[in-house]
């Protein structure tokens, strides 16, 4: 799933918040113009929605109206218009918050993290989790594979189980050994034996992994669908 998708008419504005987004791992994409940020919004999924007023001839209120029909993606409305009338009509159609051209790119990062953080503490947390032949018992910590158990180590089914939960973003190595590691303090070495463990016990052919994926010189990413 996309954390963020930033629907903005001025291009180079959207290309400039996704890059520095993905930075900091974030996953962001754009769309710049109503058309299509419908269209990403219904296939992206994303978690969140930075949304202009300014569409060139169609209006970002009207888009964040349509979107409400079917859907409560959070969204930040960002835009030069700073009048109390503008911020009051985002708000009152849907909107979750409010940032004016010029914006601190750090601070709007800050803000949507706040909102990222806030949405994946209130998702379910899905009890039986599958991929492939691979099935996992999140309550009992079972896992297997074409119906037969896979012995996973505590520390492999807890990485495998974050790796899950983040599914089609790209995870930093420094994120894996904070998250999953927490105050042990284990190398870049441990991490990798890990993955390969993962890959050796629930790929058909780990050499060639369909799931775990390495993104070199920055992490892994997992992707469920293969």
């Amino acid at each position: 799933m996309l954390d963020c998708l930033v629907i903005d008419d001025e291009e180079s504005i959207a290309v400039t918040i996704c890059e520095y987004f993905n930075l900091f791992d974030v996953s962001c994409e754009y769309a710049v113009d109503y058309e299509a940020g419908i269209q990403a919004a219904s296939e992206k999924q994303p978690s969140l929605i930075l949304l202009d007023i300014n569409l060139g001839g169609k209006s970002g209120f009207d888009l964040c109206k349509k979107l409400r029909e079917t859907s409560d993606v959070p969204i930040i409305f960002i835009s030069a218009r700073n009048t109390d009338d503008d911020i009051l009509a985002a708000l009152g159609i849907g909107g979750d918050d409010y940032v004016t051209k010029p914006f601190s790119m750090a601070v709007l990062l800050a803000r949507a993290k706040a909102v990222l953080k806030r949405v994946s503490a209130q998702k379910p947390v899905q009890a039986l989790l599958r991929f492939g032949n691979v099935e996992i018992d999140r309550a009992s910590g079972r896992v297997t594979r074409g119906g037969e158990n896979v012995k996973l180590k505590p520390m492999e089914l807890k990485l495998l189980l974050y790796l899950f939960d983040n599914q089609g973003r790209r995870v930093s190595k420094d994120e894996l050994l904070k998250e999953v590691w927490g105050d042990i303090y284990v190398g870049e070495g441990t991490l990798s034996v890990h993955i390969r463990h993962l890959r050796e016990k629930l790929e058909d052919d780990p050499g060639n992994p369909v799931y775990f994926k390495t993104m070199w010189g920055s992490g892994y990413m997992f992707e469920a669908q293969g």
